[in-house]
């Protein structure tokens, strides 16, 4: 099976499912793939949760419980929503590894500090062994990847981060993340005559443009 999480560093529930994706990934391949949220919204024509008054507030509140919860260290870093392409980039520029995604999620959402700048991240830079960030994150290629990393996304129909893709099934949120190892123990689950009932369920009523 192939296995692919998308992901974008500005999401706080990517970070709490962060944990579970590096334990699938030992046990596994997983194909870690940073993209720009703010493509994917676009791409639907949705706003972000941090962009609605109130829902913003919610969010960062929920999300703080939720880490409690789970017993995991979340520190919300100086502002947001902030500008995560030089996080994407430098990712990308370090090979998107386990340990490359796991510096970079940790001295943002771990240790609360700026991400939005590769001034910000020198420090996961050079704890990754990369001497000349500018240069890297600058690469043409590795804006490539990203660029590829988001069309794959919207090839397979991602509409939100953090998404785990099995062999193109969407699994949406940390809060998914259960279902998604289910439905990989046994893939069956998700061709139940009731999972596809619903996938094809008639819209009784829609909101007019």
């Amino acid at each position: 099976m192939q296995i692919r999480w998308y992901f974008d560093f500005i999401s706080p529930f990517a970070w709490l499912q962060w944990p579970k994706i590096k334990a699938l990934a030992a046990t596994q391949p997983v194909e870690l793939r940073p993209i720009l949220f703010a493509g994917v919204l676009e791409q639907h024509g949705q706003k972000g949760p941090a962009e609605i008054p109130g829902k913003r507030e919610f969010t960062y509140r929920h999300v703080l419980w939720r880490a409690r919860q789970a017993q995991a260290p979340l520190r919300f870093p100086p502002t947001h929503p902030f500008n995560p392409l030089a996080a994407l980039r430098l990712c990308i520029a370090g090979g998107s590894t386990v340990a490359a995604t796991d510096a970079i999620f940790e001295w943002i959402w771990g240790q609360g500090s700026a991400g939005d700048s590769i001034a910000a991240l020198a420090p996961v830079a050079e704890q990754l062994g990369i001497a000349d960030p500018v240069a890297a994150t600058a690469d043409p290629a590795v804006k490539a990847r990203l660029r590829d990393n988001f069309d794959a996304s919207i090839a397979e129909g991602v509409f939100g981060v953090p998404t785990l893709s099995l062999d193109g099934r969407l699994f949406w949120g940390d809060d998914a993340h259960d279902f998604a190892m289910a439905c990989l123990r046994d893939p069956s689950l998700w061709d139940e005559a009731e999972m596809h009932r619903v996938a094809t369920l008639p819209i009784g009523a829609a909101r007019k443009p």
